[in-house]
């Protein structure tokens, strides 16, 4: 479904990914982990168009995309949950579900993944017209999740969605994240809490100071001493 291959990306003369290689197959849900600065946001923001790379490329659905504007890659069916949230915190929260369908024109498909995401996430339809920057962050990080599943991604790029949450509301999105996967939707998601992030991934890829170190099966990573003691806290 998604082929990176061999791609340099730069912020100015500092090289932040360096021949970055990776595969995402259709129905998978993959992990990207490494340190704070190893390049994982860097490649997501590359894959959704907001960075560039200098050389190498990105296939997905056999084509290439690695020079498209971010509108054009989110209408072939990539969704981008950034880190941080980023929701539009003077709009109410069925508002940003709103803009996060903008590229659709089928109402009656957007009304139905509207109610969906609602069944995902019950505190959002509660919570429905309230300001979204009123939020908690457990529950701004189900509408920046919700927002994306608006636009019908094929592909979901997930950036540290449990960053500085509740260990209940860790469990919760990533209960959610399942069913968003099983319910059709591919992930790659990008985690520094490693044991979470492999206990519901198929693959991993672990990257250090711009590069892919390791890859394998979750559970292989999960059994490496070496992983264990660099990720997972030495368990």
């Amino acid at each position: 479904m998604l082929k990176v291959n061999n791609i340099n990306v730069f912020y100015g003369n500092i090289q932040a990914l360096k021949g970055v290689s990776l595969e995402v197959i259709e129905g998978e849900i993959v992990t990207l982990i490494g340190a704070n600065g190893a390049g994982k946001s860097t490649l997501l923001k590359t894959l959704s168009g907001l960075l560039k790379p200098k050389s190498g490329t990105i296939e997905y659905l056999g084509e290439p995309i690695s020079g498209k504007a971010p509108q054009s890659i989110v209408k072939t069916g990539i969704s981008h949950v950034p880190e941080g949230r980023r929701v539009f915190s003077n709009m109410s929260v069925e508002e940003n579900l709103e803009l996060g369908a903008y590229t659709r024109k089928d109402a009656g498909g957007v009304r139905k993944d509207m109610e969906k995401v609602y069944e995902l996430f019950p505190r959002l339809l509660e919570r429905r017209k309230q300001l979204s920057g009123t939020l908690s962050g457990g529950e701004q990080q189900m509408l920046a999740m919700g927002r994306a599943i608006m636009a019908k991604p094929k592909l979901l790029l997930l950036d540290e969605p449990s960053m500085g949450l509740a260990p209940l509301m860790v469990k919760q999105i990533f209960n959610i994240i399942e069913q968003i996967n099983k319910d059709g939707t591919t992930v790659l998601l990008v985690e520094q809490n490693a044991n979470m992030a492999l206990s519901i991934a198929n693959r991993a890829y672990v990257i250090e100071t711009g590069r892919i170190e390791i890859s394998g099966t979750a559970a292989e990573l999960q059994a490496s001493e070496e992983i264990k003691k660099a990720y997972l806290g030495g368990l």
